[in-house]
């Protein structure tokens, strides 16, 4: 009957006629695959009884031997074990069942619509600084709830952030978490290299590291943000060994012209986060309390009609001058086109275009050391088709 029901979604997951797989099948009817990994499938499911929509993760327990299915299987119930403790907050996945045979095991989750933080940044590049404040307080405050239970995450990570149908945040895959008793430090190295915290770092190349605990979440948030802010992360290099030295001297700066627009308070918490001490680094907690996450509240006085039509006149004047604004020209200063000219966004709007013409592609950092380097003009020493105009006669 469970093959039955299988068949036709594109032929693969042959999932044996088990007791897990027959109660996955009497409850569920599997659709179409949302994403596959090494040894899991993730499908899009209807609840037969109720008609919701679901995300099923099958995971295939016959590794290459039994040793290795065993421990497939025992890091499963680890992170079953995990989602139970950390059930019930709104910005962390929901596991809604759990069927479990001696092949495969089936995790029953909140189905996100939205799909991955890491696909929705790769569509719009960059985000504001609201939305970044938006999705930053969920992730924290999810990681404050987290850290509260004595877990630590250790894969926070744009690919492990789904955003559900109101692009809320949903926390996700907690395979690498773990547990941690009063004190308790670890020293395993695990986790995405972009993310990767100093201190987990130092445990696999010196033998004197001290581990490290709840503090590795908050620098990868730090990441997170800065990306969410700029599209590109801070530490990123083409070769990964220059990368992994950069994450341990905390080496990352606020370039131009992609920090320009940014004000100063999000600069300022990623500062206070991107430390490489985990002891002087700001806590989940401290972060959620930071300017960047507050609101301001209007001081309430006493209401007074000629000031109230005066401001309203204001704002109209205003917006008025912003509606405008697209049509007035940007003053260039002739000193900063000769010094900087790529500052100047005008003339980086029309380089950009012209070298997407010359090179076939957008010239990004990584392309070029130096993109205002594109003015540097010389003259060309070879010449083609030179032509000696004929003096009229």
């Amino acid at each position: 009957m469970a093959r039955d029901q299988n068949e036709g979604l594109e032929g693969e997951d042959p999932l044996p006629d088990k007791a897990a797989a027959k109660e996955f099948y009497a409850r569920y009817e599997p659709k179409e695959v949302l994403g596959k990994g090494v040894s899991s499938t993730v499908r899009k499911c209807i609840e037969k009884e109720s008609g919701k929509e679901f995300a099923a993760k099958i995971i295939d327990l016959t590794g290459a031997d039994a040793r290795e299915s065993e421990t497939l299987r025992e890091a499963t119930l680890r992170e079953i074990e995990i989602l139970r403790i950390v059930a019930g907050h709104p910005y962390i996945i929901e596991l809604h069942d759990v069927f479990e045979s001696d092949t495969f095991i089936f995790l029953v989750f909140e189905l996100c619509k939205n799909g991955e933080l890491f696909d929705y940044l790769t569509s719009v590049v960059t985000l504001s600084e609201k939305k970044t404040k938006y999705i930053m307080r969920q992730l924290l405050d999810a990681l404050e709830y987290v850290h509260s239970k004595h877990i630590v995450h250790r894969d926070v990570k744009p690919e492990n952030v789904l955003l559900d149908d109101n692009f809320n945040v949903k926390l996700t895959d907690f395979g690498f978490a773990r547990v941690l008793q009063p004190g308790e430090r670890l020293y395993e190295l695990c986790g995405t290299p972009g993310y990767l915290a100093p201190e987990l770092l130092k445990c696999n190349i010196s033998e004197s590291s001290l581990g490290y605990g709840m503090e590795v979440d908050i620098w990868a948030c730090g990441v997170i943000m800065y990306t969410l802010l700029v599209g590109c992360p801070p530490f990123w290099h083409r070769k990964q060994m220059i990368m992994l030295r950069n994450i341990m001297e905390g080496k990352y700066s606020f370039t131009s012209p992609e920090w320009d627009d940014i004000t100063d308070s999000p600069k300022d918490l990623i500062h206070r986060i991107l430390v490489t001490d985990p002891e002087r680094r700001i806590t989940v907690r401290e972060a959620l309390h930071h300017p960047f996450f507050q609101i301001m509240h209007y001081q309430g006085k006493k209401f007074d009609a000629r000031r109230m039509f005066h401001f309203g006149i204001l704002c109209v004047r205003s917006m008025v001058r912003l509606k405008r604004l697209r049509y007035t020209p940007e003053p260039i200063s002739i000193s900063m086109a000769r010094n900087d000219p790529y500052k100047l966004r005008t003339i980086r709007k029309v380089t950009d275009a012209i070298a997407f013409r010359v090179y076939g592609h957008w010239v990004k950092r990584g392309d070029t050391q130096n993109r205002a380097a594109l003015f540097e003009n010389h003259a060309k020493t070879e010449m083609k088709h030179f032509i000696i105009p004929t003096p009229a006669t």
